[in-house]
């Protein structure tokens, strides 16, 4: 089992992140092999929330160009999890 801080690795700050938290919908950055479960119970032991559902993504990586030098970012993995109408987390409340 994953360390509950090493599954949830950072917020997602983004516009459309912004736009779901009036659904009480919040977008993380998390650990590649951490299953919806795990993200949930990660999510609860950190904020101390009450989540209802975690949808997950895995964010494929972009081509890359800097002159002659072709690469591409890192793929990593995206969870948006609902939480209960009576909860929030606070980090994203500072818009």
């Amino acid at each position: 089992m994953i360390d509950a801080e090493k599954i949830v690795i950072k917020p997602i700050i983004s516009e459309k992140s912004y736009a779901q938290i009036d659904h009480h919908r919040y977008t993380f950055q998390v650990h590649p092999k951490a299953h919806k479960t795990a993200i949930a119970q990660a999510v609860e032991q950190l904020f101390g929330v009450k989540v209802l559902g975690v949808a997950t993504c895995n964010v494929r990586p972009k081509p890359k160009r800097r002159g002659w030098t072709a690469g591409h970012s890192t793929a990593w993995k995206k969870a948006v999890v609902q939480l209960s109408p009576t909860d929030k987390i606070e980090f994203f409340e500072g818009r």
